[in-house]
């Protein structure tokens, strides 16, 4: 999977860092500090996958999956938050965000979600 490219979308350099270098090993890595320079990355990138925190400096991570999703990003997409209480599940499902993490984030369990969404579907495993 090292031709899939991901796009870390977070404010807070630490978490940023800790994506580059839990995820590098098996993807491109990618990441932006805020929904501007989001928009631009995605345009020139064409990422598989987008992390997207909730809130950003300049947007929320909400309204820029709404924004990436108008502007033609068909790829998956991934919102963490240290707000749960501020999502609204109906929401996530309208815009098209494959799963929700909340932070501290559980980084196994975030690495599955990731093989999940960035594994073509006729390739998944089927169960005994």
């Amino acid at each position: 999977m090292l031709n899939k490219k991901i796009l870390v979308i977070e404010d807070e350099d630490s978490i940023r860092k800790t994506f580059l270098l839990v995820l590098n090993k098996k993807y491109k890595i990618f990441a932006a500090r805020d929904g501007k320079e989001a928009m631009q990355r995605v345009r020139t990138l064409k990422p598989d996958l987008v992390i997207v925190d909730l809130k950003l400096p300049d947007t929320s991570g909400l309204d820029l999956v709404a924004r990436l999703r108008e502007t033609g990003y068909l790829g998956e997409a991934i919102l963490i938050s240290a707000f749960p209480d501020l999502v609204d599940i109906a929401e996530l499902t309208r815009r098209r965000i494959g799963h929700f993490f909340v932070k501290p984030l559980d980084l196994d369990a975030l690495l599955r979600s990731i093989d999940i969404l960035l594994t073509p579907k006729g390739n998944l495993e089927k169960p005994l």
